[in-house]
């Protein structure tokens, strides 16, 4: 089996959540939803989107009669704008949707937690982080942006206590799938090159508080990387 370095102590470990985390084009969605498939056949396993949601969000939004479909646009731009780790000076409107945000993924992140008390195994795509703000890294989007105003600066300081709250709690193992820019480009070729660059330059470097963390190279023929992410969850989550 994989052998992974002990949790480090005065952790609030999950002993049943698996974070799946890479740059896009990795593969981590694929992953994270074939591992689940893998598991539920021997234990209670739940998959988890633990990214921010906002096309989800947005969605849904335009589904209500009425007013749904400006708004659905509205926070569409807005969340895009969030995306933006260069974004500056932004409006109030934004910064209170980069809030909600942050809010609807600690709502995921509460249920993930109520999963585990239920003894059951959770396999999540991506995972937050206090370490580098930022949505394009998990982290914290208002500390990201210029927000200096009062009420960005207060929204900014609530959010972080989020993030660092979340990051508190540490996966039984990070799978981290690493790629290059330019193969992650030629699969998500709707990405913006510079965004892909400057998640591969920061997400290897992320320690999700001094989680157990696998990395595999996400170039590596599928099966490759599949066997020993199975192998590496079946060592993690029978290993105190």
């Amino acid at each position: 089996m994989q052998q992974l370095p002990p949790i480090p102590p005065n952790h609030q470990l999950l002993p049943r959540v698996i974070a799946v985390t890479g740059c896009d084009g990795a593969g981590k969605s694929s992953l994270s939803e074939d591992i689940h498939s893998h598991m539920r056949a021997r234990v209670p396993t739940e998959w988890l989107y633990l990214g921010q949601s906002s096309g989800n969000i947005a969605q849904w939004i335009r589904g209500l009669p009425g007013i749904g479909a400006p708004l659905g646009r509205f926070l569409v731009r807005k969340a895009n704008r969030a995306h933006s780790e260069k974004a500056t000076s932004p409006d109030t409107a934004t910064m209170l949707v980069i809030f909600i945000l942050s809010h609807w993924r600690a709502h995921k992140f509460r249920r993930m937690l109520r999963l585990c008390r239920r003894g059951v195994l959770v396999i999540t795509d991506r995972y937050p982080q206090a370490e580098v703000p930022g949505f394009y890294f998990d982290g914290a989007g208002l500390g990201a942006v210029n927000a200096e105003t009062w009420l960005g600066r207060k929204l900014a300081a609530r959010e972080l206590k989020l993030y660092q709250w979340m990051a508190s709690y540490v996966p039984a193992l990070v799978i981290r799938l690493n790629i290059d820019a330019d193969t992650a480009h030629l699969r998500k070729p709707d990405h913006k090159l510079s965004m892909l660059r400057d998640k591969v330059a920061v997400i290897p470097d992320l320690q999700f508080n001094g989680a157990r963390i696998l990395d595999l190279d996400g170039r590596d023929p599928y099966e490759q990387v599949l066997h020993g992410a199975l192998s590496a969850v079946t060592t993690a989550i029978n290993t105190p």
